[in-house]
Parts: C-alpha cells; structure tokens; sequence
C-alpha cells in the first residue's frame, strides 16, 4: 500500500479515558496521517468505540488533548468548533439511518441542515454521494428495502454529504456476510485512494483488517493502553510482543503455566 508519514491530521496526545471511576483506556498517544486508512483493533471491552467517541468529540476525556490541524476538538467552542466537526463525517454501527426517510433524504439531512443549496442542488449532491457508493438506483428505497450492507453503504453516504477530509466508521463490517464485508472493504480503499479520503475504522474483523488498513493500533483491556502500532501484516510476522502476534494470528491465550513462545 502507499506509504505514509507526511502530514499529520490528527493528533491524540497522552489522553486518558474514564467512566466515572472506571479507567479505560490510559497514557494513549498516537497520530493519524492524512490519506491513509487507520484502524483501532482490540478485543471486546479494550475501549476502541470509546475512544472513537471521544475523537468525535461526543465524550470528554478525563485527560489529553485530540487536536484536529493542531486545534484541540475538547477545548473549542462556538464557530471554532462547528468547523472542525464539519471536517469529518461518522458511520456508526447499526448505520443509524432514518427508517421513515428514503435514502435520499437520508442523505440529504446534512445538507439541509448546515448548508443554503437549492433542494434541487441538494439532490444532485446527495444523489452523487449515493452513486459514489453504487447506491444511486436505490436512491428511492426505504432503508427496511435494503440489505445490510446496502444500509451500511448508505450510511458512508450520508457521512460524505459534505464532503470531509476525513470519515470515522465504528464497526463497518460488523453483522455482514463475509461477501458482504469484502465488497465493503474495497469500497473504503476506493474512497480513501480515488478521493484521498482519510480514515480511521474501529474493527476487530481480521479480514478487513488486512484489506484495508494502512497502519493499526491495538488496544488491549488488561494494561488499558495502546500495545501495538504499525503495519497489520507486520505486527503478525514480527511483534516483539506474543499476546500481539496471538491477536493477528487468531491464536487463543495459553492456558495457564503453559509454556509461551
């Protein structure tokens, strides 16, 4: 895949995250680059759609900055603020799309809501959005229509509305057939390579993993931290760490006393 390391669009610096008393994630510093598809790995309750939340901005971190451009999202305000969110779009699990509305009108919200087009404009707009995704001969459908990997697609779609630098995708494979997922996978490479498009997908879906990603981090419950960061396929073949090569090789966790490699 191209290489990276050029220009840093996002910045996650020494952040640590809470509910209440219960830490979840601490110390956690890494940056994404523009272009490229970046994954959070982890296994179940390592904090991955936690932090996702809180690199949105719809959670506060206990402590750290995440800077979007080298303005901190947790700290800005009024237009500042409503600028940087405008940088980025958001799939979340279930796709969260409007069973009463059409997919075009689905995608359409955005623009009705932060921009002045003319609502003939907005269904030119909305209507390439769903062509970018191989949905626009749905464009009429109700989401109840649509299988679930037409609804996650739709879904992109609507993050795309105003066409965002960057996309943030929770899950995107999950619930789909592997078919399914394949078709998905190499939609997000089409975006991130034809339109420069950066991302960052939280996954535990090996597959995907190794489709899609530039670079990945891995999450790990028991330190609550990162453990891992780098190329997927290389993090399989040559982590110091044996609980990581375990992970990318789908390998289960010794039993105690047994002898580890």
């Amino acid at each position: 895949m191209t290489g990276f390391g050029g220009e840093t669009v996002v910045v996650v610096d020494d952040v640590t995250l809470a509910y209440g008393d219960n830490v979840i994630l601490q110390g956690v510093s890494f940056e994404v680059w523009r272009g490229e598809v970046f994954l959070v790995l982890g296994g179940s309750g390592s904090g991955k759609s936690t932090l996702l939340k809180n690199m949105i901005g719809l959670y506060r971190p206990v402590r750290g900055r995440i800077l979007f451009g080298g303005v901190d999202i947790i700290t800005a305000q009024g237009e500042e603020r409503a600028r940087l969110l405008r940088q980025f779009g958001v799939m979340y699990q279930s796709g969260a799309l409007f069973g009463s509305m059409t997919l075009l009108e689905n995608v359409r919200l955005p623009l009705d809501e932060f921009t002045g087009l003319d609502p003939e404009e907005k269904d030119l707009v909305a209507l390439a959005k769903l062509n970018q995704v191989g949905l626009r001969a749905a464009a009429r459908k109700m989401p109840a229509e649509l299988s679930g990997g037409m609804q996650k697609r739709a879904a992109i779609a609507r993050a795309m509305a105003l066409d965002p630098s960057m996309l943030f995708l929770d899950e995107p494979s999950s619930g789909l057939d592997p078919v399914t997922s394949a078709g998905l996978d190499a939609l997000i490479r089409e975006l991130a390579e034809g339109f420069g498009i950066t991302f960052v997908v939280v996954t535990h879906e090996l597959h995907s993993t190794y489709a899609i990603a530039d670079r990945c981090i891995l999450l790990d419950a028991r330190s609550r931290s990162i453990i891992a960061e780098g190329k997927p396929a290389d993090l399989r073949d040559h982590a110091e760490n044996p609980r990581v090569r375990r992970f990318f090789r789908r390998e289960p966790e010794p039993a105690a006393g047994a002898w580890v490699r």
